[in-house]
């Protein structure tokens, strides 16, 4: 392990240490380095190590119990929803895997949210949406841009739309993973002019008050991107 240079050591550590857990360097069996070998590993000092176990189990990788020591959690128990351990998770080897399983849970959120931005979005919501669309249109006419933050914007402003808190608060998460997901699907598709296309789709129906066919549009979305990791997937068996 490199040893590290910083002002915010804890979080640098928590990174590392993080990734490697996910990445099956640490796990259950082997346990992580005692706080004198991080320290030394690390350079760093024992406040900054406990700090980093302290950020680590916040987020369900280890625990920590008087007796037992510091414990690596099974899989089970790591909180997904955490944009952290999304990003090292997605970082990982079985990413397309992780990918899929995020499709599925968009599926199940993201086509309700664009039916209820088409019901409930005022007018200044509905305007949010728009713009990002034209910005995804100019990224798509322009061959050296890049729509990708554009697409983020798009997806996240109709959650706020959607006028429900609860999916709302799910948009650090759809950001996360659907920056790695556009990586897959906008080069699988060839065409961002078509990309955009299909977002306008789903924006004309939640301009026009339709709720069912901005659903359907939003459904069609998804399930195009899960056409292509599947793909992925199965080409790399």
């Amino acid at each position: 392990m490199a040893r590290i240079e910083n002002l915010n050591l804890s979080q640098q550590v928590t990174n590392e240490l993080g990734r490697a857990i996910i990445a099956g360097e640490f796990n259950a069996e082997s346990g992580l380095p005692t706080e004198a070998q991080l320290c030394d590993e690390y350079g760093i000092s024992r406040t900054a190590v406990r700090e980093a176990v302290k950020m680590l189990a916040a987020k369900g990788l280890i625990s920590s119990r008087p007796r037992q020591g510091i414990r690596v959690e099974p899989a089970s128990n790591w909180n997904l929803y955490d944009t952290s351990v999304l990003k090292w998770m997605l970082d990982s080897s079985p990413s397309m895997l992780v990918l899929k399983e995020f499709l599925q849970m968009r599926m199940a959120i993201e086509p309700q949210a664009a039916a209820l931005a088409a019901e409930y979005g005022t007018d200044e919501d509905i305007q949010h949406i728009a713009d990002a669309l034209d910005e995804m249109n100019k990224a798509a006419a322009d061959p050296k841009a890049s729509m990708h933050e554009a697409d983020l914007a798009f997806h996240t402003s109709i959650l706020f739309a959607s006028r429900n808190r609860f999916f709302f608060q799910l948009r650090d998460f759809i950001r996360t993973a659907l920056s790695v997901s556009i990586q897959h699907t906008t080069p699988a598709k060839g065409n961002d002019m078509g990309v955009a296309e299909d977002h306008a789709k789903i924006y004309t129906a939640i301009l026009n008050r339709q709720p069912e066919r901005a659903k359907n549009m939003m459904t069609y979305l998804i399930d195009e991107a899960m056409t292509f990791i599947e793909a992925e997937i199965k080409g790399a068996k």
